[in-house]
C-alpha cells in the first residue's frame, strides 16, 4: 500500500476525516506536484513541507480538516486566502466542479508565480497577486472563505464579502500561554448574523497584510 492510501486509510478508520468528497479530491490530486523536488518522497508522509519564501505547504491531515469544515459544495465560488504552492485550490477546485470557481490570492510574488505555475491547467481556478487578508473585492460575495494562515483577529472585510448562508475558515491567534493558534469557522445565517465555532488548535504561519501583520 502506498503512502497515500495508507494516509486515506488512518483517516477513515479514525473517523478523521468522513467527507467522502474530500477524500475522493485528495485521492485524484497528485500532491507531489505542489512541493518542491527535493521533497517530492515526503509528499505523502503527514508533516508541514518548507515550499518558498519561509512558507509551507500544510500537512494533508490540516488540509483535509480544513476542507471538510468548509462544507463547499458543487458550483460553489470559494475564495482561499494564500495560494501557497496551490494545492488547497487544487483540492477545492475538485470539490465545486466545472461549475463552480476558486481564486485564489497571495500577497508574496514568487509564492504567487510558483502556484500560478502548478496550477496553469486548472481552468476554474484564478490566482491573483494581491493583498488576500483584505480579501477580493471584486468578485465578492463568495460562498464559502478559507484562510490558510493566521491573523490576530478575523479581519471584517472578510466577513462582509462572505454570502449570508456562506462559511468562513480561519486560524486565528490563540490567547492561550500555550500559544499557536484557534482554528474558527464562521457561519453566516440567511439574515446576516454571524456564530463563531473553535475547530481546535493548530500551528500556521502568519498572514501577511493588512488585515494580519505587515
Amino acid at each position: 500500500m502506498n503512502k497515500k492510501d495508507e494516509l486515506i486509510n488512518y483517516w477513515k478508520d479514525s473517523k478523521i476525516i468522513t467527507d467522502e468528497r474530500a477524500i475522493e479530491a485528495f485521492r485524484k490530486i497528485p500532491r507531489e506536484k505542489f512541493v518542491l523536488p527535493e521533497y517530492v518522497d515526503r509528499a505523502y508522509n503527514d508533516i508541514p513541507l518548507p515550499i518558498l519564501a519561509g512558507q509551507t505547504i500544510s500537512q494533508p491531515t490540516t488540509v483535509m480538516l480544513m476542507t471538510q469544515a468548509l462544507e463547499a459544495g458543487e458550483g460553489d465560488k470559494v475564495l482561499e486566502v494564500g495560494s501557497g504552492s496551490g494545492y488547497q485550490a487544487a483540492i477545492l477546485n475538485e470539490i465545486v466542479g466545472k461549475s463552480g470557481k476558486v481564486l485564489t490570492i497571495e500577497i508574496i510574488p514568487e509564492l504567487h508565480k510558483f502556484a500560478k505555475s502548478n496550477l496553469k491547467n486548472y481552468k476554474n481556478i484564478k490566482p491573483i497577486l494581491s493583498d488576500g487578508s483584505l480579501g477580493y473585492n471584486a468578485e465578492a460575495p463568495y460562498d464559502r472563505i478559507i484562510v490558510t494562515a493566521a491573523a490576530p483577529r478575523v479581519p471584517q472585510q472578510l466577513i462582509a464579502q462572505l454570502k449570508n448562508n456562506g462559511i468562513l475558515i480561519i486560524p486565528v491567534n490563540s490567547e492561550s500561554v500555550f500559544g499557536g493558534q484557534d482554528m474558527i469557522r464562521i457561519k453566516k445565517n440567511s439574515n446576516g448574523k454571524t456564530k463563531e465555532e473553535n475547530l481546535g488548535a493548530f500551528s500556521f504561519v502568519p498572514l501577511r497584510g493588512k488585515g494580519g501583520y505587515e
